[in-house]
């Protein structure tokens, strides 16, 4: 960093802002306050931060200059930080020279030039001189000085990139775009009127464009709708395509009226040489009558149109499940993603009370996880299956159902033991009164007789039963399985469709339970 004053009469201190205050830099091995120079062998990160340079005539201290320095990492794999780059743009077939930073006092420094990072023509001056710039001299310029310090070497580099266009024409007429027109319209109906010239390859500063209204100039529009005139102007908008540059200025008409019919609205461009001007004027659009064949295929429409709608909710009732479930594969839509919960679901099912035909216990421990867990990526929490032994099993129960986004009830009509039913009443209270658990019902036989379960299972709607079929539901692409998929959490999971369960091998081992899943310890 570098100040300007006289040496002579005054005394030089440099400070550094910390904390607030202002920090006399004292010398160190690495910092060097050197009068008009503040140096740093080398800078460190740590060396970011504002400075300042004071001088002092013994009366009083005046601060010279201030600077905020930004130490740049330096980029490993490439010979310039992004951060630390000047750029130049400079037109094709002009002379051009590039100049090194003027950090080297010394000229016998040694400095090389780089282009996109490699050598440049084994250029070794300060300077880097084109005698007509063309495009291919367009690049990232590095000029790399190697620099000797009490017996060390540093080095300093500076970047520019250089922005070389293309020849632009020196004579440009500005013109207004498009020409005077007509514009069909109705009263009481809203129009725009746009005004765009072309303003050359450069911002004319002496260009003006602006609207008349019958050689009188409109208000200007004030940004707020309800205060805003009948016709009002917007203010000028340049903007840029390509290397050509254009003005825009729109005049609104809130609502036309008869007399606007009969005005001219002038679009003008003026600038020192010339002025141009389009006129638009409004006019009545012709009211036609509606052909015989627009006429009929309305008329046609009218009476599908609610045929269709009929058909579409008929649709979008059946295959509810079916488009939910696309929608959720289409957008990896995941609802289990933050929410606290450890388990998908909950399984609760008979176990204490035998059935006659253990198909229960099989549907539970075996064909519902292979499916769910398998082919669909959900995490099941099965009492039996997934909690160790010797812990409170109401205590268990609750803490597990707590943990899971559905508690899944597996009906049939010996679904009776008093783990079963606590399970049921827990969830139903999660559910109807907490409001914390969705509850799903898998009528997994058909049930004769419900005085036995709790009257508040008849508040559960309609639409979260699922109703096993045997044979019929075991295909993984089976409506039950879609059904039960659509009440449970969307999840992002690749699914294997390729699975059917008649063809798994659903021996006698596979029921046994397993240690996976849920860990729960408990002290004895």
């Amino acid at each position: 960093m570098q100040g300007h004053f006289q040496e002579d009469t005054y005394t030089i201190n440099w400070y550094r802002e910390n904390a607030g205050k202002q920090q006399l830099i004292k010398e160190t091995h690495r910092i060097v306050p050197q009068m008009n120079f503040l140096e740093f062998w080398p800078a460190e990160l740590s060396d970011s931060g504002n400075y300042s340079v004071t001088h002092s005539n013994g009366k009083q201290n005046l601060t010279i200059q201030k600077w905020t320095l930004n130490v740049l990492e330096r980029n490993k794999s490439s010979c310039f930080n992004k951060n630390h780059l000047t750029t130049e743009i400079k037109d094709a077939g002009t002379g051009y020279s590039l100049k090194c930073s003027d950090l080297s006092v010394n000229e016998n420094d040694s400095i090389t030039w780089y282009k996109d990072c490699k050598i440049y023509a084994n250029e070794t001056e300060r300077e880097l001189d084109f005698e007509t710039l063309t495009v291919q001299h367009a690049g990232i310029y590095t000029c790399k000085i190697l620099i000797s310090h009490e017996g060390e070497i540093y080095y300093s580099t500076n970047t520019i990139k250089l922005v070389v266009e293309a020849d632009a024409p020196e004579d440009v007429t500005l013109e207004i775009v498009g020409h005077n027109e007509e514009i069909e319209t109705e009263i009481g109906k809203g129009e725009i009127l746009n005004c765009t010239g072309f303003l050359g390859y450069y911002m004319q500063e002496d260009a003006s464009l602006y609207w008349l209204i019958n050689q009188t100039f409109p208000d200007k529009c004030t940004g707020i709708p309800k205060n805003e005139p009948s016709i009002c102007e917007e203010e000028l908008k340049k903007l840029q395509v390509g290397n050509k540059f254009y003005g825009t200025r729109l005049l609104r008409i809130k609502k036309v009226t008869d007399q606007d019919m009969h005005h001219n609205f002038t679009c003008m461009l003026q600038t020192d040489e010339r002025t141009q001007i389009k006129v638009v004027k409004l006019k009545k659009g012709n009211t036609r009558d509606l052909p015989v064949h627009i006429f009929s295929i309305g008329m046609v429409l009218a009476v599908l149109f609610p045929c269709v709608a009929v058909a579409a909710v008929f649709v979008c009732v059946m295959f509810r499940a079916d488009l939910v479930l696309y929608y959720r594969d289409i957008c990896r839509r995941d609802d289990t993603a933050g929410d606290g919960k450890e388990y998908d679901a909950f399984v609760s099912y008979l176990k204490d009370c035998i059935s006659p035909t253990e198909e229960e216990r099989e549907f539970a421990l075996k064909i519902l996880p292979m499916i769910l867990e398998e082919n669909f990526g959900y995490k099941l929490c099965i009492f039996e299956r997934d909690v160790s032994p010797g812990g409170a099993v109401v205590d268990d129960i609750h803490s597990f159902i707590d943990k899971s986004r559905r508690l899944i009830i597996i009906l049939s009509q010996n679904y009776v033991s008093d783990r079963a039913i606590y399970e049921l009443e827990s969830g139903l209270h999660k559910a109807l009164v907490e409001r914390k658990t969705k509850i799903i019902l898998i009528e997994y036989m058909p049930i004769s007789d419900n005085n036995f379960f709790p009257e508040s299972l008849s508040l559960l709607p309609s639409k979260r039963v699922v109703k096993w079929k045997k044979d019929k539901s075991l295909p993984v692409n089976s409506r039950f399985w879609k059904n039960l998929r659509y009440l449970m959490p969307a999840k992002a999971t690749k699914i294997n469709t390729k699975g059917h369960c008649n063809n798994l091998d659903l021996g006698p081992e596979g029921a046994q339970p397993r240690t996976e899943g849920c860990t729960f310890n408990a002290v004895a």
